[in-house]
């Protein structure tokens, strides 16, 4: 498997690999593949953290990081995260957030935030974003909004996190 950055001649695979990826997924509000072109419209996108898994020179997975704000710290957004159904555990979803959690450290990033499974996120060192002070502008459960501290030497953080403009969360 390879893992490299997002080309602009992915986009339309990207865009299919999304949509398929969340078709039958549990929580899911369908636009998943919207919102990522959106995304990189926006000025929350950064290019070194949209990546693609490839196997034998097909796009099976994809994962975004979007820049977000808790106070005056910036912080990551990790949405979404994105693998085709047939591909699905095999271990391409950890391989793609430990590498964008290797690029974000590169890049000076200290935190990712998800919105996601209690069940699935923890296996890639995620816990209850409220453990770092970290609170959602939303009302979810605590195990479902969790953090990943990227960077050992952290600084403290503390507030509720305001998600780039796309996202449609005031």
């Amino acid at each position: 498997m390879l893992i490299r950055k997002e080309e602009s001649k992915d986009y339309e695979i990207t865009y299919s690999v999304v949509k398929a990826a969340f078709d039958s997924a549990e929580h899911s509000d369908g636009n998943e593949h919207d919102l990522v072109n959106a995304l990189r419209k926006g000025e929350a996108f950064i290019p070194d953290l949209s990546l693609v898994a490839e196997m034998d020179g097909k796009i099976v997975g994809h994962i975004m990081f979007t820049k977000a704000k808790v106070g005056d710290g910036a912080v990551l957004v990790l949405a979404p995260l994105s693998v085709l159904p047939e591909y699905q555990r095999k271990g391409i979803g950890m391989s793609l957030i430990k590498e964008g959690h290797s690029i974000a450290g590169q890049l000076g990033y200290e935190y990712s935030i998800v919105l996601g499974s209690e069940k699935y996120y923890p296996k890639a060192g995620y816990v209850p974003a409220g453990s770092f002070g970290i609170k959602p502008p939303f009302d979810v459960p605590n195990e479902n909004f969790m953090a990943y501290k990227i960077k050992e030497n952290a600084s403290d953080i503390c507030g509720v996190i305001k998600y780039a403009k796309e996202f449609g969360i005031e």
